[in-house]
């Protein structure tokens, strides 16, 4: 064997160990590139993500040019270019030559910043099957033209990645549905038992009521009524979240239910087509879960409406109610743990929650999440 091809067998060993133990895609892309970046003659490379749309984005780079890694890495997270066209149309089908690049082309024609000598890249589409995901990009300084051997080497380093990706997506789908089928048991026990114990307290109690003469006694049945029928609802909007009943169908109508579960009127206005990815629904029913919770404890009123604006890019959801609203104090970073979670749900799915109240005019929770 071939000293050259020896180092290349052994450093596509070492990316499939160092793959094959990772589990996060963004952990497992960049650890790769550096180490294919490390053991070839290429210097700097960057890995898009393209969605069936065509829309790109920039998961991972490493060794960028300055004139590339300027505000934010501009110049390649905006914009179109060859290998992003070719795979949208489906003619980029093995590792390539990049003859013009629009990005690098750019940087050079705005003089934003040093190319580092780079002014072509090679590009591969990273796929498992015929599953694809995107292309991985590599360039050399004062390179025009990269070799055959050298695009073999970049067309194994994608089959390596295109496998690994396909892996992790399949293993958490996997952990997703052991979690769903965890939370659909933890919501049938607690409907089995514990709602069912407060059911039975909360009629024993009405009952003790009726019967009662003394007066003392009679008003401590009502209050332990009360007591376990709030219980009970509490227990009921605990079960919805371990397991939304309705949102199979539709992410409206699961929220309008719950709504009503709590005793709230939810009048619902809706613009643009509502076809968003499951990970997304989930995001905002939780959140719309969370909003409506607080309508029901805090507003003062029995109704709320939702506005939703769905565009090519992402969700817009609105819930306003009319109540007693509440004042906002700057020093305090978030007013309350219900907007915290809010918040935290919205941003594990990339979006973001904004509020605003006011004493006697209501509030308003505005989420936009994209997809």
């Amino acid at each position: 064997m071939h000293p050259t091809e020896f180092q290349n067998v052994k450093l596509l060993k070492e990316i499939a160990e160092f793959i094959n133990e990772e589990t996060e895609i963004e952990a497992m892309l960049l650890g790769a590139l550096r180490k294919f970046l490390k053991g070839t003659n290429f210097v700097a490379g960057w890995i898009f993500f393209i969605d069936e749309n065509g829309k790109h984005q920039l998961m991972v780079s490493e060794n960028l040019p300055e004139g590339l890694k300027q505000n934010g890495c501009s110049h390649l997270k905006n914009g179109s270019c060859w290998c992003v066209s070719r795979y949208r149309d489906r003619e980029l089908e093995k590792a390539s030559n990049i003859i013009e690049c629009k990005r690098i082309e750019n940087i050079l024609a705005a003089r934003s910043g040093d190319n580092g000598g780079i002014t072509h890249h090679a590009t591969v589409p990273l796929q498992s099957g015929q599953e694809r995901f995107g292309v991985v990009n590599v360039a050399s300084p004062n390179t025009v033209t990269y070799s055959e051997g050298e695009l073999a080497l970049l067309e194994s380093l994608a089959f390596q990645l295109g496998s690994a990706i396909k892996r992790i997506f399949l293993t958490k789908q996997e952990q997703e549905i052991a979690l769903l089928q965890e939370r659909n048991r933890l919501a049938k026990d607690l409907h089995d038992s514990v709602n069912q114990l407060l059911f039975s307290v909360a009629l024993t109690a009405r009952g003790g009521a009726e019967m009662a003469a003394q007066a003392e006694i009679k008003e401590t049945f009502k209050e332990i009524q009360n007591l376990s029928q709030e219980a009970l609802n509490e227990m009921r909007a605990l079960i919805w979240q371990l397991r939304p009943v309705g949102l199979e169908n539709g992410l409206l109508e699961a929220i309008k239910g719950y709504g009503e579960m709590l005793g709230l009127c939810v009048q619902s206005h809706i613009s643009g087509v509502l076809n968003v990815p499951s990970h997304v629904e989930e995001a905002l029913f939780r959140i719309s879960q969370e909003a409506l919770n607080n309508v029901r404890k805090h507003s003062g009123v029995h109704m709320a409406e939702l506005f939703m604006n769905v565009s090519q890019t992402d969700v817009l959801l609105v819930i306003k109610d009319e109540g007693q609203g509440f004042i906002i104090d700057h020093s305090i970073q978030i007013p309350s743990m219900g907007l915290q979670s809010m918040i935290d749900r919205a941003k594990k799915a990339g979006g973001s929650v904004e509020w605003d109240s006011e004493i006697g005019r209501g509030t308003e929770i505005l989420i936009r999440i994209p997809y």
